[in-house]
């Protein structure tokens, strides 16, 4: 079965589609079959490879996810693009859709023709974030070293905690990963020490460092590894995606 890596945090800002981007194109590239799933409806993720978003949401599409899935510039990457219909988002949001079942659904069809799915979800614990965390195995949450940090956490984490005892323990954490990393700051060292003392193994040991060639990238379709291969960002997302690989 496919791992399903919903990478999430109802905070903006904090490298959540940069990270879902460069694992998914990391995974592509070490020979894993990977689609990456754009739910934001920003449609960052989609726009962030090159790609444009879809005229609907595919949760409220009849046929599968997987009809719905674009070829993408990397090999083993497939995208399922993100939708800006804000008439399809707010009756995902109101609840008018069962959301969590049809992409869980259509996810468990589709498990055959990948090794990894990545989820970018939207900055909220609204119910495309709870669909996906409940159709996901895994959630990967980044958190930008700042002081507000870890003042966002509990909520997420019961949301976690809730879907994973109504799931029947198909979901665990996948881990917390620090983004934004400048170790010159003392702020940055302090939220390090904070999280990793609080949460223990969780937390990655790879750190995704201020990196400019990061923020870059998406501007030219592009992950930062194929954009500046030879940057600190392109470096860490490397190394996160072998610790994603080792993490069986």
């Amino acid at each position: 079965m496919a791992r399903i890596l919903c990478i999430a945090n109802q905070k903006g800002g904090v490298g959540k589609t940069t990270t879902a981007i460069n694992l998914a194109v990391g995974l592509a590239r070490a020979g894993e079959r990977t689609l990456l799933v754009d739910l934001d409806p920003q449609c960052n993720a989609t726009t962030g490879i090159g790609a444009a978003p879809a005229a609907a949401h595919p949760l409220l599409l009849h046929n599968s996810l997987h009809e719905n899935t674009q070829a993408t510039r990397w090999e083993n990457l497939l995208l399922l693009p993100g939708s800006r219909s804000f008439v399809d988002i707010d009756q995902i949001e109101r609840g008018e859709t069962r959301g969590s079942e049809v992409l869980r659904q259509n996810l468990d069809l589709g498990m055959a023709s990948f090794d990894y799915v990545i989820i970018d979800c939207p900055p909220s614990l609204g119910q495309l974030t709870q669909a996906a965390l409940a159709a996901s195995t895994e959630v990967l949450m980044p958190i930008q070293c700042e002081y507000y940090a870890m003042e966002g956490l509990t909520q997420m984490i019961h949301v976690i905690r809730k879907i994973m005892q109504e799931g029947g323990g198909r979901l665990t954490f996948g881990g917390i990963l620090l983004t934004m990393y400048d170790p010159v700051l003392e702020l940055t060292r302090e939220v390090d020490e904070e999280v990793r003392e609080f949460f223990g193994e969780i937390v990655f040991e790879t750190v995704i460092p201020r990196d400019v060639a990061v923020s870059e990238a998406p501007s030219h379709g592009l992950s930062v590894m194929d954009y500046a291969p030879r940057s600190r960002g392109c470096r860490a997302y490397l190394e996160l995606c072998m610790e994603v690989l080792e993490r069986v």
